[in-house]
């Protein structure tokens, strides 16, 4: 038997080695915070597994989502479009909140990821990639219409409510099996394997075996959920079971493994300070997130690039890395490959020319946001929302926010404010016309409907603040 499970392991080593091209091990998170881990400073949350990726990989500490909530996040990274382009703005396409609150009207949107727009699993499934989705999806669709080959929808599991299912089975470590499976099952041809993990959005539900250990931790910064805790551990224990089986059958050196998250952390529940603010908001305690890519031969163990990056950027980066011709897609992010080959020559190659103008274009680049929706607040808001639509542009160390309600705007130094508490537009009224003019600029080259119309529901006698703010001093409470 031993003698069988090696040759077996072998030759599935080998297959993928003879392609050429990368395996790829997309791992995304929900609703997982900037600092949920230890190698971004958290004290209270233990997460040796993702630590070790981290050391092993490289780590992006300026890593974005092109939006602050699940729903339009997944289609970004899948379509590799900004919001504008592919129109799904929010969960659902239903008003949010009480209409005498809106003082625009609604922007549906919509909820589906348009066919005609190509993901990069279909990009690599017609390149010859087996491809297979495990989790959450939530993009309209289904996974095997938009390039995967096996699909595990979450919400389609029998008999599960929340993350336990039956027979006490918890989802983190069944999608986990599934994605293993898969891996194991593709012994031909290269593999991309996205698993979408549902944890750690609500509901809070953890293993009770593991609650038990934070039970009287001491609270680190506003970090204090012993069940939160327990689940982000269960994530852990993901993360090592499937990097493990990586090396257990020969493919690791060969696999590109991705770590991310789809917006910021709940701010009721965990904290991302000292960022401001939390899912739902363009401040960027909603929209930074925890990044590492391994990529053996190419990242440097232990790196890390403060190059600000954002999630389209992964559609191009991943079809470069399979060599597949992406060309003719409407696709707004940039490859990431020469950060991730920054002083790492492949393979003892000289350093490929013009990388150093590659380089300089990444740090150059504005980054975008479009929210021209509504959300609902909760206790560390005030007034009625968490966000009123809103864009935002975020160039050098330099963020410009535009409120759409009432034409504010905020600018940010995030080289030296990284908490954004120091509005500095009135200050610099340049700056703010510049990053102004960039915004209206790229909004009109990719279509952005930025609302006007007055909702004739608005009733401003009902709330005091209309558009909504996270005070930069606001301590998160735990549920």
């Amino acid at each position: 038997m031993k003698r069988f499970l090696t040759a077996f392991c072998f030759t599935l080593g080998l297959a993928a080695q003879a392609e050429g091209r990368p395996n790829i091990l997309f791992i995304f998170l929900d609703d997982f915070g900037w600092r949920d881990t230890g190698y971004m400073g958290s004290d209270f949350y233990e997460t040796p597994n993702i630590d070790r990726l981290a050391k092993g990989g490289m780590v992006f500490t300026d890593a974005y989502s092109c939006s602050a909530n699940c729903a339009p996040a997944r289609a970004c990274l899948l379509s590799g479009q900004y919001t504008p382009r592919h129109e799904i703005f929010n969960v659902g396409t239903k008003p949010r909140g009480l209409a005498k609150h809106r003082r625009l009207e609604h922007i549906a949107g919509t909820k589906t990821l348009r066919p005609d727009i190509v993901t990069w699993a279909e990009s690599l499934q017609q390149a010859g990639y087996r491809t297979g989705m495990f989790g959450k999806w939530h993009l309209g669709t289904t996974p095997g219409e938009q390039g995967f080959d096996v699909e595990v929808d979450h919400t389609k599991l029998p008999g599960f409510r929340g993350h336990f299912g039956p027979n006490g089975q918890y989802l983190a470590d069944v999608l986990t099996d599934k994605t293993i499976e898969f891996i194991e099952g593709s012994k031909t041809k290269p593999w991309c394997a996205y698993l979408s993990h549902y944890a750690v959005h609500t509901p809070i539900q953890a293993k009770p075996q593991l609650v038990q250990k934070y039970h009287g931790k001491a609270v680190s910064n506003g970090q204090q959920d012993s069940d939160y805790a327990a689940m982000i551990e269960s994530v852990d224990d993901s993360v090592s079971r499937i990097v493990d089986k990586l090396d257990e059958i020969g493919v690791a050196d060969n696999t590109v493994v991705f770590f991310f998250s789809d917006n910021g952390g709940v701010g009721t529940i965990t904290s991302m300070a000292p960022l401001r603010g939390m899912k739902g908001m363009l401040y960027d305690g909603g929209v930074r997130e925890p990044m590492i890519v391994r990529w053996p031969g190419h990242t440097e163990p232990g790196s890390s690039v403060d190059t600000p990056v954002i999630s389209v950027d992964f559609y191009p980066t991943i079809l470069e890395m399979a060599g597949v011709d992406h060309s003719t897609r409407i696709v707004d992010g940039l490859s990431i490959v020469p950060l991730l080959s920054a002083g790492v020559p492949a393979r003892g190659e000289p350093e490929p020319s013009g990388r150093a103008a590659e380089l300089t274009a990444l740090a150059k680049r504005p980054l975008f946001w479009h929210f021209p929706a509504y959300l609902e607040g909760n206790r560390n808001t005030d007034g009625p929302w968490r966000t009123t639509p809103v864009g935002a542009v975020r160039q050098g160390d330099y963020k410009l926010i535009e409120f759409f309600e009432d034409g504010s705007l905020e600018l940010y130094d995030l080289g030296t404010d990284i908490g954004e508490t120091n509005d500095l537009a009135e200050q610099m009224p340049g700056k703010v016309r510049e990053l102004h003019n960039l915004i209206i600029g790229w909004r009109d080259a990719v279509g952005a409907y930025v609302p006007t119309v007055l909702n004739p529901a608005y009733d401003p006698t009902e709330s005091s603040a209309q558009t909504a703010r996270l005070k930069p001093d606001a301590e998160p409470t735990c549920r």
